[in-house]
């Protein structure tokens, strides 16, 4: 009996030393990373944020299981900028573009020495894929056809999705292949002119959604990143078969409802094979929607008048400095570690993505750079961290990447008016005579308070002079110095 004793008491001790391994072993796992980008999707295009004729319940559970940033701010209202903010952390004056767009017979790409998003968790062990629109350069005879304007030059391991956007007429879909060169090594074409191939045009959401579920289900023993920029809802709007005549707001209905339940199949993979808990899932949109498009009936896209999403409660949209081009939803699930249910009012933006996924995956910042983001753990997880993060202090670039307007605490102060619509509703500005508003109380930026607050207009103004002297002194990789 009392060797019975003493082999249960060593099982007990056995067992109880196994789990305490496996607990820390789970504590010290790193987290998979999803980031959900749509393209020129509108503040006001989601159930959550108050569209009566949309349905998105996934999107609202994505809500529901992390936090809801209710003032979340992409760097550009255009799609390569934004998209170069994301991944790098940095304005787009750095990137040396010089432009918010990127054709697809630009000379310039991202430059093979700026550090992304998935080069940072690639150098810790993550496997890394993007499934859906690059935009960040593409291969063509003015920059000798060169592998690194494409992404597995820039820390990706696999890619399916689109060099540019969809309307382009020369736009391809791609798909990274080490057996192929089309139209360069390692790569191989699945279709090409996409807007006038219908039925690749169709696919784009699902192809890309199949291609990150099944990422997933292969890397679901190791820690991945999955950068996931669907096309859609970008002008034309392409919707499949199932899901063609599904909602009461038309096809930008459609296209909408389809995203969401692509995001729900993704997220039901994470369930499936067990990783939900631990992977951080981030949603957000590069831009505000194409409202200059709302008053158009022929068009290259057709009657778009029906087809363009919202920026409500905000002014203007994509193409432009007011608020309409840069708030865009936000949301941040991490369920292991994020309380959810939360809405937080504290802004942030997408260049706070890269040093915060850094800081809790172990990747440590660049130092020969500056990076404009910040560390917002604490907004997160304080319960956790108790530092706040640094003071929000955010520049909205325009067309050539520079800076338009400031926004510091509940202040905005333009310098120039930014928008596609030509639309200046009435005001002027200019560094001599800036507008400024208080956006937290003015969502609509109607009513100028410049001659009421002269000393914070003198502040912003000393702020962003500051900063264009830095960023010039700084200058970018495609600088020759």
């Amino acid at each position: 009996m009392k060797l019975n004793y003493f082999k249960i008491f060593g099982v007990i001790l056995l067992i109880a030393g196994v789990s305490c391994n496996n607990h820390k072993k789970k504590k010290d796992t790193k987290p998979n990373v999803i980031l959900f980008y749509l393209d020129d999707s509108g503040y006001g295009d989601y159930a959550h944020n108050g569209n009566p004729t949309i349905k998105t319940p996934n999107i609202t559970k994505l809500k529901e299981s992390g936090v809801n940033f209710t003032q979340f701010y992409v760097t550009s209202p255009a799609c390569s900028a934004s998209r170069y903010s994301l991944l790098t952390g940095r304005y787009p004056g750095r990137s040396g573009l010089g432009s918010w767009v990127i054709g697809p017979n630009a000379k310039k790409h991202i430059h093979e020495k700026e550090i992304t998003l998935a080069e940072g968790l690639k150098s810790v062990g993550y496997k890394t894929g993007i499934f859906g629109k690059w935009h960040l350069g593409s291969p063509n005879k003015n920059n000798q056809f060169s592998k690194i304007t494409l992404p597995l030059a820039h820390g990706f391991d696999e890619w399916v999705g689109t060099n540019v956007s969809h309307d382009y007429n020369t736009a391809m879909l791609l798909k990274s292949n080490p057996n192929d060169k089309n139209p360069i090594p390692g790569y191989s074409l699945i279709a090409k002119d996409l807007p006038s191939d219908i039925l690749a045009s169709e696919s784009l959401t699902g192809v890309c959604t199949k291609a990150a579920v099944d990422f997933i289900k292969r890397n679901k023993k190791n820690p991945f990143f999955a950068y996931i920029p669907y096309n859609m809802p970008h002008l034309g709007l392409f919707v499949s078969d199932k899901f063609k005549g599904i909602s009461r707001n038309g096809v930008l209905g459609d296209v909408m409802e389809e995203l969401d339940a692509a995001i729900g199949e993704i997220r039901e993979t994470l369930e499936d094979v067990g990783v939900s808990e631990n992977t951080i899932v981030i949603f957000s949109s590069d831009n505000g929607p194409w409202v200059v498009f709302h008053d158009r009936s022929d068009t290259k896209y057709g009657d778009t008048r029906l087809q363009v999403g919202y920026a409500t409660p905000f002014r203007d949209g994509k193409g432009s400095t007011w608020e309409g081009g840069h708030r865009v939803p936000g949301i941040i699930s991490w369920p292991a570690s994020i309380k959810g249910k939360r809405s937080e009012q504290t802004p942030i933006s997408t260049l706070d993505i890269l040093p915060t996924i850094f800081a809790i995956t172990g990747v440590e910042l660049p130092k020969d750079r500056t990076i404009d983001g910040r560390d917002i753990r604490g907004l997160l997880m304080p319960e956790k961290y108790d530092n706040k993060p640094d003071e929000f202090k955010f520049f909205y670039s325009y067309f050539d990447n520079q800076a338009s307007a400031i926004r510091k605490d509940s202040y905005k102060l333009h310098i120039r008016i930014g928008s596609t619509k030509k639309d200046n509703y009435g005001f002027t500005a200019s560094k001599e005579t800036p507008l400024l508003f208080q956006v937290e109380k003015d969502l609509g930026e109607r009513v100028n308070v410049s001659a009421k607050y002269s000393e914070k207009v003198s502040e912003l103004q000393v702020d962003l002079e500051t900063f264009e002297k830095q960023m010039k002194k700084e200058g970018s990789f495609w600088d020759t110095k």
